[in-house]
């Protein structure tokens, strides 16, 4: 049976790899991004995910089988708490009605590994309190004082602690709602280029992996787990967050996380 979902960050990366693979499975995608997509929106700015949400109610009729939030930015910008975290967040509690008509619905974020470093503690409690003028101020001011690299990481935690909270609640859980990330090492995709150009962050890259003669995944792997987590299939997980980074984060926290 044809399923019809929505996918932000649809024109590259992750989300591209995953539009492709579920169209070929035969599903309708509505894909959102700047460019290139059957709903051209802007997720960094209110009006854009206002726009996005409103674009993908009217192509889809009001009922979504799934959506997954893969639109994201990496680096030290200010502009990766609002994209990665208040861009998500919104499209997914935008869309989340029409996943709730559906008969069963399922919905998915792109985390990453780097939820689990060392984060600016203001912009986190700014994003989980919903301030994003809160947010925004501290990550400028990070920036500002050389500590813009804590941001993406930010960014990602805050998603992260959001899912969990909300995958459980009533809106989510209690209407059948499965709803899951995948949180990815690093990918091999033209966001990551510049790690695989510094031979330092390449050095630390390759210890951290415990899983070498795999190599570095490519965007396909990491669409491959998202497609699972929308799909009829996951009829029970929810609130996770599932690392899919050649056992790095194991490496990284330990045994004694689980």
């Amino acid at each position: 049976m044809t399923r019809t979902i929505a996918v932000s960050g649809s024109a590259s990366g992750i989300g591209k790899a995953l539009t492709e693979l579920l169209r070929a499975r035969g599903d309708e995608v509505i894909g959102i991004d700047l460019v290139e997509a059957e709903v051209v929106a802007d997720l960094s700015t209110e009006e854009g995910r206002a726009g996005a949400v409103e674009g993908v109610l009217e192509r889809s009729g009001g009922t979504l089988d799934g959506v997954v939030a893969c639109a994201g930015l990496s680096g030290p910008l200010t502009l990766a708490v609002k994209v990665n975290y208040f861009g998500a967040v919104a499209l997914l509690e935008g869309l989340r009605p029409a996943l709730a008509r559906a008969e069963r619905p399922r919905a998915a974020a792109v985390g990453s590994i780097s939820g689990t470093q060392p984060v600016d503690e203001i912009v986190l409690r700014s994003c989980l309190n919903g301030d994003e003028r809160a947010a925004v101020e501290a990550a400028d001011e990070a920036v500002d004082k050389g500590r813009g690299r804590t941001l993406y990481p930010s960014s990602k935690a805050a998603l992260a602690q959001w899912l969990r909270r909300s995958a459980v609640s009533p809106a989510w859980a209690g209407e059948g709602i499965a709803l899951n990330a995948i949180a990815p090492g690093v990918v091999l995709t033209p966001m990551s280029a510049p790690l695989f150009a510094d031979e330092r962050m390449r050095k630390v890259m390759d210890e951290a992996v415990p899983m070498p003669l795999n190599g570095y995944a490519d965007a396909v792997v990491i669409a491959e787990a998202l497609a699972w987590l929308v799909s009829p299939a996951n009829s029970h997980m929810a609130g996770q967050v599932i690392y899919v980074d050649g056992g790095a984060e194991a490496v990284l926290r330990g045994s004694e996380v689980f």
